[in-house]
């Protein structure tokens, strides 16, 4: 078990993927053990270039963490306020997952794993990506399956959809687009 000066001589390096996306979208950040989960919320948020206008949880087991204060049970599965829950309470050794949901009504799943407990070097700027893969979905797509859809309606304009999409989301969107440097402007 870590203790709380091993905790802080630490990083983990977790990976952050999209359930469900082909080709994968995926995003590879340095963040503290000991974070929060309302704050790895919010650095998810960025990295993922989402906009936070949904609700959203983690889940691990039968366990729902969210903004809620008081415990209680969903289904089965017991719902915890997570606002005093730190990222090592749920990872704490390599290749273990967590689930994070956004947008219940789009329903986008992410899978977290902690890829590595590396050893912090003094000086360290964190949190940070390091890697990433592919353009995260324009807000209310729909899900993966509808955004699956709507990359094949772009390249259609005879499609009868073709010009409602253009008009809510452009004809600027990348699918394959990522720049690390604009994402790391943005955690700072």
């Amino acid at each position: 078990m870590q203790t709380k000066k091993n905790v802080k001589d630490k990083i983990y390096q977790i990976k952050i993927t999209l359930k469900n996306s082909k080709p994968a979208i995926w995003r590879r950040i340095l963040v503290p053990p000991d974070i929060l989960l309302p704050d790895l919320h919010e650095i998810m948020q960025t990295v993922m270039d989402w906009g936070d206008w949904h609700l959203h949880q983690f889940a691990k087991g039968r366990s729902l963490y969210s903004v809620q204060d008081e415990e209680d049970s969903f289904m089965g599965f017991e719902t915890v306020g997570y606002t005093k829950i730190k990222l090592s309470d749920l990872l704490k050794k390599e290749k273990e997952k967590i689930q994070y949901e956004y947008d219940f009504g789009d329903g986008w799943e992410h899978v977290i794993t902690l890829e590595k407990i590396i050893d912090r070097k003094e000086d360290q700027d964190i949190p940070i990506c390091t890697a990433g893969k592919n353009s995260t979905p324009p807000e209310d797509t729909g899900g993966i399956w509808r955004y699956r859809a709507f990359l094949e309606i772009r390249k259609n304009p005879d499609h009868e959809e073709y010009e409602e999409y253009l008009d809510l989301y452009g004809d600027d969107f990348d699918p394959e687009y990522f720049d690390i440097d604009e994402i790391n402007d943005s955690l700072q």
